[in-house]
């Protein structure tokens, strides 16, 4: 018999959950929605958080020791909120799905989100390198405006499309076959 206050599925006993937290802030008819798929509620969360992370690195490294260099420090910045990423997803927005040995999965999940960096990084690439959005071509100011949203809207949004689609389908494509941890 489950202890006073276990939701069933939810993961915690007594208290609410980040994601009841932010499941009650969406008005209804979209909540019912939003709870339909949880799942991808929590890889939302978990994309939310790694941007804030990529958004950081990439923001910080083009302003110090990658200046010129506003790819690589793009590139750095997936990296870096790919492996936060991998704990995060693995173990919190599909901790129930998997059907591959853990060797296998993290190499999927590396392979599946190194084919994102691509994704994730060519709005940024056409931006520079097509359109010359990038001084002398334009102003500083256009420049810096054009990379984040290229860099940071436009390839985040295809980035996490192609994530969601790849780790579902690959990386943890089979349904309830890890259990369910309560957590607290």
């Amino acid at each position: 018999m489950p202890p006073p206050g276990h939701r069933p599925g939810s993961g915690t006993i007594g208290r609410v959950s980040v994601v009841e937290s932010a499941l009650a802030m969406i008005p209804q008819p979209y909540r019912d929605v939003a709870i339909k798929h949880r799942e991808l509620v929590k890889f939302a969360l978990v994309g939310g958080s790694t941007w804030v992370i990529d958004t950081a690195v990439f923001l910080f490294l083009k302003a110090t020791v990658l200046v010129d260099k506003p790819l690589t420090s793009k590139i750095i910045a997936v990296l870096v909120a790919t492996i936060v990423s991998y704990v995060l997803n693995r173990e919190w927005s599909f901790r129930t799905r998997g059907g591959r040995e853990r060797h296998h999965e993290a190499a999927l999940f590396f392979l599946v989100s190194g084919i994102g960096v691509a994704v994730y990084t060519a709005p940024l690439a056409i931006s520079r390198y097509v359109f010359h959005l990038q001084e002398p071509e334009v102003s500083l100011l256009t420049q810096e405006i054009a990379d984040f949203v290229s860099g940071q809207i436009l390839g985040v949004l295809a980035g996490m499309a192609f994530r969601w689609w790849g780790f579902r389908r690959f990386v943890f494509p089979d349904e309830n076959v890890r259990r369910r941890i309560p957590v607290g």
